[in-house]
């Protein structure tokens, strides 16, 4: 995984004992028009990670997460399943700074 967590690389954001992180996921495959989005938002809340999923022009779905990394790692074995329908070929993964206050998980587009 490539980037920053917290601002720097490396540094992760302290949540009583666990460490907070966040990453964004680039799911490609048949991931539209399958529930995709529907099914990430009931998995990432199921995990209590926030964050958003989106539809990208291109045909992916792009997503951010955030919370403890075993919840974070627990999301993306779950993204290669995802929906029933959904055909997951390739996930890029990459470490991002964390967003302080944000309180939920929504699709945004």
């Amino acid at each position: 995984m490539t980037g920053a967590v917290g601002g720097e690389p490396g540094e992760a954001k302290s949540q009583g004992s666990q460490s907070v992180q966040r990453v964004e996921l680039r799911i490609y495959g048949r991931v539209q028009g399958v529930y995709y989005r529907a099914h990430a938002l009931e998995e990432a809340r199921k995990l209590g990670l926030t964050g958003w999923v989106r539809n990208e022009p291109d045909g992916s779905v792009r997503c951010q997460v955030q919370g403890p990394r075993d919840r974070i790692d627990a999301f993306i074995a779950w993204a290669w399943e995802g929906s029933p329908r959904a055909r997951v070929r390739h996930i890029d993964v990459k470490e991002i700074p964390v967003e302080e206050g944000e309180e939920s998980f929504q699709i945004t587009g």
